[in-house]
């Protein structure tokens, strides 16, 4: 399973593939796989955030 974040409103969602439609801001939204896929947070079965990647795939809202 993967950890998926909505980039306009941060929240994650834990699903094989992300939604069509973000479930907190209930807009059609990209999603960015922040999944540890790394041994310094744990590596890709550890279900943990990789939190490199969650601070850059941060967009600020229009």
């Amino acid at each position: 399973m993967a950890v998926w974040k909505c980039n306009k409103c941060g929240n994650t969602v834990d699903l094989q593939t992300p939604p069509n439609t973000c479930p907190s801001c209930k807009e059609k939204c990209e999603f960015v796989d922040v999944s540890c896929y790394i041994p310094e947070c744990g590596g890709a079965e550890s279900g943990n955030v990789n939190e490199q990647v969650f601070q850059e795939s941060y967009k600020t809202p229009k």
